[in-house]
């Protein structure tokens, strides 16, 4: 092993190293019995905590805390105890007559130490959902939590220190620097979730140590609304799904492609719904979120101004208070393709909208892009919904809803290329965290046996009949 004695984590890195293959030989037993640790700590001990720090850290309502922190979380556990057994098991395959006298089957074996990187836009389901894959998988694990989410970074380690041993997970805090020594270290996996651009430095991090990885990004996702669409449906799910954690999700609407003809009667209806869900003043509303730091608000300030300059159209919102980091629910039309709305993933509660006159115009559009980390379409009509599939390329897609499949754990999540690599979620994310290893065990004399050296005429014949039959 190259020298690290100098990395201020290596001694930490070395202890789970040491204890790696005792937790990787953990019976499904001693795996439920950390999971359901876990559960306890999230679902009782220290469940009030949570929602406090979210709010401190975001302004996160007490229910969007519920459903997209704590249930999903506990949902992530419930699920990997119900199937864990079933995973963990001897996978039996198939064995060719060539290899006769032989039987082949492969097992899911840990991958060993883990680095879990995570974002603060769903600190805590994004910290810890990836956690119970690598535990169920049999891995010891260090997690980087983000900065940014100082109390709920902060409640974190506190409820990782409770659960676990360090030797076995443990969570470091800190600036980005923390994760640049993180990642010079020789992880066997790590887990990130976040920015392309933070991306790409975290899998030349990894390439360093042939290190394997599994990058949750973003991107835009685009979602496609034909005429045939219940356009009133269809706003008040694009509303709920954009302007949750005040737009601050990575599978949140980024943009609207909607046909031209029905572009007012959709704006009226989204009127409705931010009035039903967030009332007149949402700057008052106790259902809606604030923008994270000061840096982010500045960041989403820009973006409207720079629409503005460009003779955009404000439909609904725009108001800012930089004070409490206020920005309105905000939609945005008539955008010039240099918009910077247009170019950079939003990540924040400005809709842009732009209207097509033909599907193949906005598929195309769509294509211009980089491939999403989700895409949706809202149509009635079977053959749109088919050709918009069959012609664009996302990592995950909803049709007639937007956000959801997250919360499937039956589902593979995750990106393509710039929104993303490998994936995560139930089954999927046990698979990201463990090596699938190839076993062949000999039971009798094999075929190959009449095939060893010294090479003859009859063991070419019978390499040719191989070849021809076998």
């Amino acid at each position: 092993m190259t020298d690290f004695k100098d990395n201020p984590h290596f001694q930490l890195f070395l202890r789970q190293k040491n204890n790696q293959f005792k937790v990787g030989k953990g019976t499904y037993s001693q795996r439920v019995k950390r999971l359901n640790l876990l559960q306890r700590a999230i679902e009782f001990t220290y469940r009030e905590q949570i929602k406090e720090a979210l709010y401190k850290d975001l302004g996160k309502p007490v229910v969007e805390t519920e459903l997209t922190e704590i249930y999903q979380i506990i949902g992530d556990i419930k699920h990997a105890k119900q199937y864990l057994h079933k995973w963990m098991r001897k996978q039996k395959v198939k064995t060719p007559l060539s290899m006769l006298g032989s039987s082949s089957y492969y097992i899911y074996e840990s991958k060993g130490v883990c680095l879990i990187i995570s974002p603060w836009n769903f600190p805590f389901n994004l910290t810890f959902g990836p956690l119970v894959s690598a535990i169920a998988a049999g891995n010891t694990v260090i997690i980087k939590p983000s900065e940014v989410t100082p109390h709920s970074s902060a409640l974190m380690a506190k409820i990782i220190e409770d659960v676990f041993s360090e030797d076995e997970v443990a969570l470091v805090q800190g600036e980005a620097e923390v994760s640049t020594e993180l990642l010079k270290l020789p992880f066997n996996h790590i887990f990130f979730t976040g920015s392309p651009n933070v991306g790409k430095i975290v899998m030349t991090a990894a390439a360093k140590n042939l290190t394997s990885v599994t990058l949750e990004l973003g991107g835009k996702s685009p979602t496609f609304i034909d005429k045939t669409a219940n356009i009133d449906m269809v706003a008040k799910k694009i509303m709920w799904g954009k302007f949750m954690n005040a737009g601050q999700i990575c599978v949140s609407p980024d943009y609207v492609l909607i046909d031209e003809s029905i572009k007012a009667k959709f704006i009226e209806a989204c009127k409705k719904w931010l009035k039903n869900f967030y009332t007149e003043q949402p700057e008052h509303s106790e259902s809606y979120a604030r923008i994270v730091t000061q840096k982010h608000f500045e960041r989403l300030k820009s973006h409207i101004k720079n629409a503005e300059s460009l003779n955009a159209t404000i439909e609904i919102g725009g108001k800012l208070d930089s004070d409490t980091k206020y920005i309105e629910p905000t939609l945005v039309s008539n955008l010039k393709e240099e918009a910077s709305l247009l170019q950079d993933e939003i990540f924040g509660p400005i809709l842009p909208i732009l209207t097509y006159s033909t599907i193949d115009e906005a598929i195309d559009y769509v294509n211009s892009k980089e491939r999403p980390l989700a895409l949706y379409v809202y149509s009635k009509n079977k053959s749109n919904t088919k050709k918009i599939i069959e012609n664009t390329r996302a990592g995950g897609t909803c049709i007639n809803n937007n956000v959801i499949h997250y919360a499937n754990h039956h589902l593979p999540f995750g990106g393509t290329n710039n929104s993303g690599i490998g994936k995560s979620n139930g089954f999927f994310g046990f698979k990201a965290f463990s090596n699938e290893r190839a076993i062949v065990k000999q039971h009798t004399i094999g075929v190959t046996e009449l095939l060893f050296p010294p090479y003859t005429d009859l063991k070419e014949k019978l390499a040719r009949l191989t070849i021809k039959w076998f």
